[in-house]
């Protein structure tokens, strides 16, 4: 059982390695969308992709839009900032 726990905890998933490299908290990149996009957080994560890590926060604005927060988790710089893709594709069918 232990292997089992120390082969998930050595992150297949790679959580923990990202986790390290990570220098800005989760709460500072939540409050820099939400100063950003100009609303409230809903969902934060932290992404690993290419060797980098990054969060991506989703921000509900004042005008019900829901926007994709993107932050560089090393200097919480924000990365981009658009409408959340399943928001777009349900305003596109009406």
């Amino acid at each position: 059982m232990a292997a089992g726990i120390a082969k998930t905890a050595g992150g297949e998933n790679g959580a923990l390695a990202d986790l390290a490299k990570a220098k800005t908290t989760f709460a500072q990149a939540v409050s820099a969308a939400e100063a950003q996009a100009g609303g409230k957080a809903t969902k934060a994560e932290l992404e690993g992709e290419r060797g980098k890590v990054a969060f991506g926060v989703e921000v509900v604005t004042a005008d019900n839009k829901v926007l994709d927060v993107k932050l560089d988790a090393a200097d919480g710089k924000v990365l981009s900032s658009k409408l959340d893709q399943a928001v777009r594709g349900e305003e596109d069918g009406d």
